[in-house]
């Protein structure tokens, strides 16, 4: 079973949902990084996404953009990064997350890659531009390592919900809001519903978690309401790792998650 299943049934044997953070790997810089996981943790954290910087980051909004900016100019490289999770695993087995897009695994080769992501302590993937009908060699390179997270959105039909929820492990992304990340517009009724139609489809066979313009205590609650298994939080915690000086920000990011998670306890 992986990290990541082993974490949901913990969470429901529990009565508690999911908290998953999503940070840049290497924004502003690896001690940034450090700190920023040690924070997570102490705050309790349930599962943690490591964004991989990429040079068009189609999904991503004007934060996330930036960071990913900052870590390439800091050259970030997938060797780096490999090095990053192995330190990160010498002091935590928190399910780890790699976010990053298709062409960085494609390049590399996707058996290549998820192999060495794997060793290092990568527990599954999510690939926003990865379509289902592309995936046949990815999904084969992953079978048996790492989880294979795919992602969907309010107006997904159903057909398409089955059939990607057939190829999912881990749990099942539902962006909660059309457009990019970041993007604050408040939970939409769309949003709502669109939790409650995908959990009554996929009848608990998969975890729902929702992420996208979620940044406060009160949004992890509503969404939780609304029966979503996980809530996935990144801007706020870029736009709280730009503003803290490194010296406060381990505390700082422990005590934000702290009140996020709080949320999620029922």
């Amino acid at each position: 079973m992986s990290r990541i299943k082993e974490k949901f049934t913990a969470l429901e044997s529990q009565n508690q949902k999911a908290l998953i953070a999503y940070i840049m790997a290497g924004f502003p810089n690896e001690k940034a990084t450090i700190s920023t996981i040690r924070g997570l943790v102490k705050g309790g954290a349930d599962i943690i996404e490591l964004g991989f910087p990429f040079s068009d980051p189609l999904a991503d909004g004007p934060v996330i953009q930036n960071a990913s900016t900052i870590s390439l100019q800091n050259g970030t490289k997938i060797v780096k990064f490999f090095s990053l999770v192995k330190k990160i695993r010498k002091e935590t087995e928190i399910p780890l997350v790699l976010m990053t897009y298709t062409n960085i695994l494609y390049h590399k080769g996707y058996a290549k890659f998820i192999s060495e992501a794997t060793k290092a302590g990568i527990d599954g993937f999510i690939l926003p531009d990865m379509s289902i009908e592309e995936s046949k060699e990815y999904l084969q390179a992953a079978k048996n390592k790492a989880d294979t997270i795919f992602l969907i959105s309010p107006n997904t039909s159903k057909t398409r919900i089955s059939k990607i929820s057939k190829v999912t492990s881990g749990f099942l992304y539902l962006v909660a809001v059309y457009g990019t990340t970041g993007v604050k517009t408040g939970i939409k009724k769309y949003s709502i519903d669109a939790i409650k139609k995908v959990k009554k489809q996929t009848k608990g066979k998969i975890p729902i978690g929702v992420g996208f313009g979620i940044s406060t205590p009160d949004d992890v609650k509503k969404y939780i309401n609304a029966g979503a298994d996980a809530v996935i939080v990144g801007s706020a915690y870029l736009k709280l790792i730009e503003k803290t000086p490194q010296r406060n920000l381990e505390s700082k990011i422990a005590s934000f998650t702290k009140s996020l998670k709080k949320q999620t306890i029922k």
